[in-house]
């Protein structure tokens, strides 16, 4: 399975991105998703996540600003990002589960939020 995360870019403070992460493999029945920050100097961190439910989580900093949605028909999950600020710069990476042991990641597309 691969994932191909897309989308990110130089963006300045209150602008906004939309990643994409287009998986090789149908995502209907994936049981979770997430997207995770690595920014610099720091461990990755989870930014938001979606459940097959459809429940959705966000870190803190990422509530009312950051949405995941997914496209089950393109298989692409999504993270709209807005109101950006310097402090969401980073690689982000997402992550599909299709089981517990069948977890993948995508490589990552880069966040910069600079003016």
């Amino acid at each position: 399975v691969q994932l191909q995360a897309s989308g990110g870019g130089l963006v300045q403070p209150g602008g906004s991105l939309r990643l994409s992460c287009a998986a090789s493999r149908s995502i209907f029945r994936a049981i979770g998703m997430g997207w995770y920050r690595q920014s610099p100097g720091k461990q990755r961190e989870f930014v938001a996540g979606l459940v097959s439910s459809g429940g959705r989580n966000y870190t803190d900093s990422a509530k009312g600003r950051f949405t995941i949605s997914r496209d089950n028909a393109k298989n692409i999950l999504y993270l709209q990002m807005n109101s950006l600020k310097p402090e969401d710069t980073g690689v982000y990476y997402c992550n599909i589960r299709w089981s517990k042991s069948s977890v993948f990641w995508g490589r990552g597309t880069l966040v910069t939020v600079s003016s």
